[in-house]
Protein backbone atom coordinates (compact mmCIF):
# COMPACT_ATOMS: atom_id res chain seq x y z
CA UNK A 1 0.00 0.00 0.00
CA UNK A 2 1.81 3.09 -1.28
CA UNK A 3 1.72 6.06 1.12
CA UNK A 4 0.30 9.37 -0.11
CA UNK A 5 -0.83 12.82 1.02
CA UNK A 6 -4.15 14.44 0.11
CA UNK A 7 -4.24 18.24 0.06
CA UNK A 8 -7.62 19.98 0.44
CA UNK A 9 -6.96 23.44 -0.99
CA UNK A 10 -10.34 24.76 0.19
CA UNK A 11 -9.13 24.48 3.79
CA UNK A 12 -5.68 26.06 3.42
CA UNK A 13 -5.15 29.49 5.01
CA UNK A 14 -1.53 29.92 3.89
CA UNK A 15 -0.19 29.79 7.46
CA UNK A 16 2.88 27.83 6.29
CA UNK A 17 3.16 25.75 9.45
CA UNK A 18 3.71 22.80 7.12
CA UNK A 19 6.79 24.53 5.69
CA UNK A 20 8.17 25.39 9.12
CA UNK A 21 7.68 21.80 10.32
CA UNK A 22 9.39 20.49 7.18
CA UNK A 23 12.42 22.73 7.72
CA UNK A 24 12.68 21.55 11.31
CA UNK A 25 12.25 17.84 10.45
CA UNK A 26 14.80 18.01 7.62
CA UNK A 27 17.27 19.87 9.88
CA UNK A 28 17.72 22.74 7.46
CA UNK A 29 18.76 26.27 8.43
CA UNK A 30 15.51 28.08 9.37
CA UNK A 31 17.02 31.52 8.78
CA UNK A 32 18.15 30.59 5.27
CA UNK A 33 14.83 28.88 4.62
CA UNK A 34 12.91 32.00 5.55
CA UNK A 35 15.18 34.16 3.38
CA UNK A 36 14.70 31.81 0.44
CA UNK A 37 10.93 32.15 0.69
CA UNK A 38 11.18 35.72 -0.56
CA UNK A 39 13.98 35.32 -3.09
CA UNK A 40 13.09 32.14 -5.01
CA UNK A 41 10.32 32.02 -7.62
CA UNK A 42 8.09 29.65 -5.64
CA UNK A 43 9.65 29.59 -2.17
CA UNK A 44 11.40 26.24 -2.65
CA UNK A 45 15.16 25.95 -2.23
CA UNK A 46 17.86 23.62 -0.95
CA UNK A 47 16.97 24.91 2.53
CA UNK A 48 13.20 24.96 2.06
CA UNK A 49 11.61 21.75 0.77
CA UNK A 50 7.98 22.69 1.34
CA UNK A 51 6.23 25.96 0.60
CA UNK A 52 2.80 27.48 0.08
CA UNK A 53 2.02 29.23 -3.19
CA UNK A 54 -0.87 31.48 -4.14
CA UNK A 55 -3.47 29.88 -6.39
CA UNK A 56 -6.50 31.53 -7.99
CA UNK A 57 -9.15 33.59 -6.19
CA UNK A 58 -7.21 34.00 -2.96
CA UNK A 59 -6.59 30.29 -2.46
CA UNK A 60 -3.30 28.81 -1.23
CA UNK A 61 -1.75 25.47 -2.05
CA UNK A 62 1.10 23.53 -0.47
CA UNK A 63 3.93 22.67 -2.87
CA UNK A 64 6.74 20.16 -2.46
CA UNK A 65 7.88 16.99 -4.22
CA UNK A 66 4.87 15.23 -5.76
CA UNK A 67 6.48 11.76 -5.39
CA UNK A 68 5.31 10.68 -8.83
CA UNK A 69 4.43 7.05 -9.45
CA UNK A 70 6.65 7.19 -12.54
CA UNK A 71 9.19 9.81 -11.43
CA UNK A 72 11.00 11.71 -14.16
CA UNK A 73 13.86 12.51 -11.76
CA UNK A 74 14.47 8.79 -11.18
CA UNK A 75 14.31 8.13 -14.91
CA UNK A 76 16.81 10.93 -15.61
CA UNK A 77 19.33 10.02 -12.89
CA UNK A 78 22.36 8.32 -14.44
CA UNK A 79 23.72 6.76 -11.25
CA UNK A 80 20.64 5.70 -9.28
CA UNK A 81 20.89 8.34 -6.57
CA UNK A 82 17.11 8.84 -6.80
CA UNK A 83 14.75 5.91 -6.23
CA UNK A 84 10.99 5.45 -5.94
CA UNK A 85 10.42 3.27 -2.88
CA UNK A 86 7.64 0.71 -2.53
CA UNK A 87 6.35 2.72 0.43
CA UNK A 88 5.68 5.75 -1.79
CA UNK A 89 8.42 8.39 -1.27
CA UNK A 90 11.01 9.26 -3.90
CA UNK A 91 14.27 9.28 -1.91
CA UNK A 92 17.74 10.62 -2.63
CA UNK A 93 21.15 9.10 -1.85
CA UNK A 94 23.81 11.86 -1.90
CA UNK A 95 26.62 9.29 -1.78
CA UNK A 96 25.77 8.25 -5.34
CA UNK A 97 25.09 11.71 -6.75
CA UNK A 98 27.56 13.05 -9.37
CA UNK A 99 26.01 16.52 -9.51
CA UNK A 100 24.78 16.32 -13.12
CA UNK A 101 21.47 18.00 -12.16
CA UNK A 102 19.52 16.03 -14.77
CA UNK A 103 16.82 15.56 -12.12
CA UNK A 104 16.30 19.32 -11.97
CA UNK A 105 15.84 19.50 -15.72
CA UNK A 106 13.55 16.47 -15.86
CA UNK A 107 11.09 17.34 -13.08
CA UNK A 108 7.90 18.80 -14.63
CA UNK A 109 7.15 20.63 -11.39
CA UNK A 110 10.60 22.18 -10.95
CA UNK A 111 10.99 20.75 -7.45
CA UNK A 112 14.63 19.53 -6.98
CA UNK A 113 16.99 22.31 -5.90
CA UNK A 114 20.79 22.48 -5.81
CA UNK A 115 23.06 23.73 -3.03
CA UNK A 116 24.76 26.33 -5.21
CA UNK A 117 26.45 28.08 -2.27
CA UNK A 118 28.09 24.93 -0.87
CA UNK A 119 31.65 23.79 -1.59
CA UNK A 120 30.42 20.19 -1.87
CA UNK A 121 26.85 20.71 -3.10
CA UNK A 122 24.01 18.19 -3.22
CA UNK A 123 20.52 18.16 -4.67
CA UNK A 124 17.78 18.61 -2.07
CA UNK A 125 14.03 17.96 -2.01
CA UNK A 126 11.21 16.60 0.15
CA UNK A 127 11.41 12.85 0.82
CA UNK A 128 7.97 12.65 2.47
CA UNK A 129 9.78 12.17 5.79
CA UNK A 130 10.78 8.64 4.78
CA UNK A 131 12.61 8.16 8.08
CA UNK A 132 9.46 9.08 10.04
CA UNK A 133 7.38 6.69 7.93
CA UNK A 134 9.86 3.95 8.81
CA UNK A 135 9.06 4.59 12.48
CA UNK A 136 5.32 4.43 11.87
CA UNK A 137 4.89 8.23 12.09
CA UNK A 138 3.20 10.65 9.72
CA UNK A 139 5.10 13.27 7.69
CA UNK A 140 5.96 16.37 9.71
CA UNK A 141 3.90 18.67 7.48
CA UNK A 142 0.77 16.56 8.00
CA UNK A 143 1.15 16.56 11.78
CA UNK A 144 1.78 20.32 11.88
CA UNK A 145 -1.26 21.43 9.85
CA UNK A 146 -3.85 23.00 12.19
CA UNK A 147 -6.67 23.14 9.63
CA UNK A 148 -6.95 19.52 8.43
CA UNK A 149 -5.68 20.52 5.00
CA UNK A 150 -3.42 17.48 4.78
CA UNK A 151 -4.47 13.85 5.13
CA UNK A 152 -2.04 10.94 5.15
CA UNK A 153 -2.71 7.33 4.25
CA UNK A 154 -2.53 4.85 1.42
CA UNK A 155 -2.99 6.27 -2.07
CA UNK A 156 -5.98 4.02 -2.70
CA UNK A 157 -7.73 5.18 0.48
CA UNK A 158 -7.03 8.84 -0.20
CA UNK A 159 -8.31 8.62 -3.77
CA UNK A 160 -11.52 7.07 -2.44
CA UNK A 161 -11.76 9.82 0.18
CA UNK A 162 -11.13 12.56 -2.41
CA UNK A 163 -13.87 11.29 -4.73
CA UNK A 164 -16.24 10.88 -1.78
CA UNK A 165 -15.69 14.51 -0.72
CA UNK A 166 -16.29 15.74 -4.26
CA UNK A 167 -19.38 13.57 -4.64
CA UNK A 168 -20.90 14.62 -1.30
CA UNK A 169 -20.15 18.33 -1.72
CA UNK A 170 -20.33 19.02 -5.46
CA UNK A 171 -20.59 22.77 -4.94
CA UNK A 172 -17.43 22.89 -2.83
CA UNK A 173 -14.94 21.28 -5.21
CA UNK A 174 -14.13 21.08 -8.88
CA UNK A 175 -14.82 17.58 -10.17
CA UNK A 176 -11.15 16.64 -10.43
CA UNK A 177 -8.45 15.02 -8.31
CA UNK A 178 -5.07 16.45 -9.27
CA UNK A 179 -2.43 13.73 -9.33
CA UNK A 180 -4.78 10.83 -9.97
CA UNK A 181 -3.72 10.45 -13.62
CA UNK A 182 -1.45 13.32 -14.60
CA UNK A 183 2.07 12.24 -15.61
CA UNK A 184 1.26 8.66 -14.65
CA UNK A 185 -0.11 9.68 -11.24
CA UNK A 186 1.47 11.16 -8.11
CA UNK A 187 1.61 10.30 -4.42
CA UNK A 188 0.58 13.85 -3.47
CA UNK A 189 -3.05 14.43 -4.46
CA UNK A 190 -5.12 17.63 -4.50
CA UNK A 191 -8.77 18.59 -4.43
CA UNK A 192 -9.71 22.21 -4.93
CA UNK A 193 -12.38 24.70 -5.94
CA UNK A 194 -9.96 26.60 -8.20
CA UNK A 195 -7.53 25.58 -10.93
CA UNK A 196 -4.06 24.62 -9.70
CA UNK A 197 -1.99 25.75 -12.67
CA UNK A 198 0.16 27.73 -10.21
CA UNK A 199 1.63 24.41 -9.05
CA UNK A 200 2.68 23.52 -12.58
CA UNK A 201 0.12 20.78 -13.24
CA UNK A 202 0.04 19.70 -16.89
CA UNK A 203 -3.03 18.57 -18.80
CA UNK A 204 -4.68 15.30 -17.79
CA UNK A 205 -3.60 13.75 -21.10
CA UNK A 206 0.12 14.50 -20.57
CA UNK A 207 2.45 11.55 -21.04
CA UNK A 208 4.37 10.03 -18.15
CA UNK A 209 7.72 11.82 -18.13
CA UNK A 210 9.88 8.65 -18.30
CA UNK A 211 8.43 8.12 -21.78
CA UNK A 212 10.10 11.40 -22.72
CA UNK A 213 13.30 11.30 -20.68
CA UNK A 214 14.44 7.71 -21.17
CA UNK A 215 15.19 8.06 -24.91
CA UNK A 216 17.40 11.04 -24.10
CA UNK A 217 19.15 9.30 -21.22
CA UNK A 218 19.80 6.25 -23.40
CA UNK A 219 21.68 8.52 -25.82
CA UNK A 220 23.82 10.05 -23.05
CA UNK A 221 26.76 7.61 -23.43
CA UNK A 222 26.82 8.26 -27.20
CA UNK A 223 26.59 12.01 -26.72
CA UNK A 224 29.27 11.90 -24.03
CA UNK A 225 31.57 9.84 -26.26
CA UNK A 226 31.05 12.24 -29.16
CA UNK A 227 31.88 15.24 -26.99
CA UNK A 228 34.96 13.47 -25.57
CA UNK A 229 36.18 12.60 -29.08
CA UNK A 230 35.67 16.19 -30.17
CA UNK A 231 37.62 17.54 -27.20
CA UNK A 232 40.44 15.04 -27.80
CA UNK A 233 40.61 16.00 -31.50
CA UNK A 234 40.70 19.71 -30.71
CA UNK A 235 43.41 19.12 -28.13
CA UNK A 236 45.48 17.17 -30.70
CA UNK A 237 45.20 20.00 -33.23
CA UNK A 238 46.27 22.58 -30.65
CA UNK A 239 49.25 20.47 -29.55
CA UNK A 240 50.36 20.00 -33.19
CA UNK A 241 50.21 23.75 -33.85
CA UNK A 242 52.21 24.43 -30.71
CA UNK A 243 54.91 21.96 -31.83
CA UNK A 244 55.09 23.59 -35.28
CA UNK A 245 55.39 27.04 -33.76
CA UNK A 246 58.12 25.89 -31.38
CA UNK A 247 60.02 24.25 -34.25
CA UNK A 248 59.73 27.42 -36.38
CA UNK A 249 60.98 29.60 -33.53
CA UNK A 250 63.96 27.28 -32.94
CA UNK A 251 64.94 27.31 -36.65
CA UNK A 252 64.72 31.07 -36.78
CA UNK A 253 66.96 31.43 -33.75
CA UNK A 254 69.74 29.28 -35.31
CA UNK A 255 69.68 31.13 -38.64
CA UNK A 256 69.94 34.67 -37.28
CA UNK A 257 73.77 34.69 -36.64
CA UNK A 258 74.55 33.44 -40.19
CA UNK A 259 72.31 36.05 -41.71
CA UNK A 260 74.10 38.75 -39.64
CA UNK A 261 77.47 37.46 -40.93
CA UNK A 262 76.46 37.70 -44.59
CA UNK A 263 75.31 41.26 -44.03
CA UNK A 264 78.74 42.18 -42.60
Amino acid sequence: MSAAILVDVTRCTGCERCAVACTDASQRDPVAAEADRATTRDGLSANRWCTVVAAEKGRFARKSCMHCLEPSCVSACLVGSLQKTAEGPVVYDPDKCIGCRYCMLACPFGVPRYEWSQVAPFMRKCDMCADRLGRGERPACVEACPHDVLAFGSREELLERAHSLIRNAPGRYLHHVWGETELGGTSVLYISDVDLAALGWPGSDAAAIPDLTEPVIEKTPLLGGTVLAGVWGLSAIIRRRQRLMSSSDANGATQDPEEDGHRD
